[in-house]
């Protein structure tokens, strides 16, 4: 099978419109985005269809505070299934809230995903997936097979000290649906995500632990910069298709 690369259109930071029609020529034809209106939806497929895109993950809200959030995430759900998209992505934040409130509530949401075809990736994020250890714990406290992680390469030395990511990867590796590349210096709690290839990330062994376990993708940039840095649009544009020739490089996209 062939991994499925994707970006997050996000990853153009304020050149986001320069996206559609840039990422096509770098052989990119999938994209992240968020969970549209449902009247936006027809215009949205449109200006998709227009450019040779397809969205492969649509970001989604989960209030899980809210007694309401799996009436609310069935919206989601809708729209994803409308649109063609298998994977919503998602970031869930316990708190105060009993885990097993949390975790029935994931369930149910879990279930409407599974009677539309689809999958929800939970982020890594405090404070349920923030690494292996943790999101392996929340995998079984919901244990339903239609959610998941979205194993985000950076954010586990964002949110973690003294951690590998290809470590942290192995624990949860059955359970990710969606995985964010994003490259870091792998500082604690530091904004320093560069091209992919300048930082410490070993994305080789990433994908190929990802592919032994019969997981492709999608795979999906997410270059969220380096703080204080103000690039120009030709070193935007520029970041976008480093990365994608360092991965190309590594011999894990076709």
């Amino acid at each position: 099978m062939k991994n499925i690369l994707a970006c997050n259109l996000g990853s153009y930071g304020r050149y986001r419109e320069k996206a559609w029609a840039h990422l096509p020529t770098i052989g990119v034809t999938n994209v992240e985005l968020s969970v549209p209106q449902p009247a936006d939806v027809p215009a949205l497929r449109q200006r998709l269809a227009e450019h040779g895109l397809t969205a492969t993950t649509l970001m989604a809200s989960c209030p899980i505070g809210e007694e309401t959030v799996v009436d609310q995430f069935a919206q989601s759900l809708d729209i994803a299934a409308e649109m063609g998209v298998k994977v919503i992505f998602t970031s869930v934040h316990a708190g105060e809230i009993p885990l097993e409130t949390v975790y029935e509530r994931l369930r149910a949401i879990g279930d409407g995903a599974a009677e539309r075809g689809l999958h929800i990736a939970m982020e890594t994020h405090p404070d349920l997936c923030q690494n292996g250890d943790v999101g392996r714990q929340t995998m079984a406290g919901i244990h339903h097979p239609n959610v998941g992680i979205n194993f985000d390469t950076a954010n586990v030395y964002y949110y973690n000290e003294n951690i590998n990511e290809v470590a942290e990867f192995e624990k949860i590796v059955n359970h990710v649906k969606s995985v964010h590349l994003k490259d870091t210096n792998g500082g604690f709690k530091t904004w320093y995500f560069p091209t992919i290839g300048e930082g410490i990330v070993d994305f080789a062994s990433l994908f190929r632990i990802a592919n032994a376990a019969g997981m492709y993708g999608p795979f999906t940039m997410e270059l969220e910069g380096i703080e204080g840095e103000q690039l120009s649009e030709e070193e935007t544009l520029g970041r976008v298709a480093d990365s994608v020739a360092h991965l190309r490089s590594l011999g894990v996209l076709d």
